[in-house]
């Protein structure tokens, strides 16, 4: 690999897109918009983070994500981080 080469993905780095649908998700909401051509947040100061889904998802599930826990290399960890609404 060429050192010029970036690791990851090299195409809309900074967008996604997850449909959920069933166990409580509210249809034909979306959150998190991106600009029109779907490569960045639109606000970038409010963007929905992968840790927002998380937080959701557990959410429907019941589960506390500030609660749950797994034990990696001795240490505590959460899925949602120290973030996740």
């Amino acid at each position: 690999m060429p050192s010029t080469q970036a690791k990851g993905r090299d195409h809309i780095p900074y967008c996604f897109t997850n449909w959920l649908c069933g166990g409580g998700i509210k249809g034909g909401v979306t959150a998190g918009e991106s600009d029109q051509w779907g490569y960045k947040p639109a606000d970038r100061n409010e963007s929905t983070l992968v840790y927002d889904i998380h937080a959701t998802v557990l959410h429907l599930l019941g589960i506390d994500h500030t609660k749950l826990t797994f034990r990696h290399n001795g240490i505590d960890r959460r899925l949602t981080d120290v973030m996740g609404t």
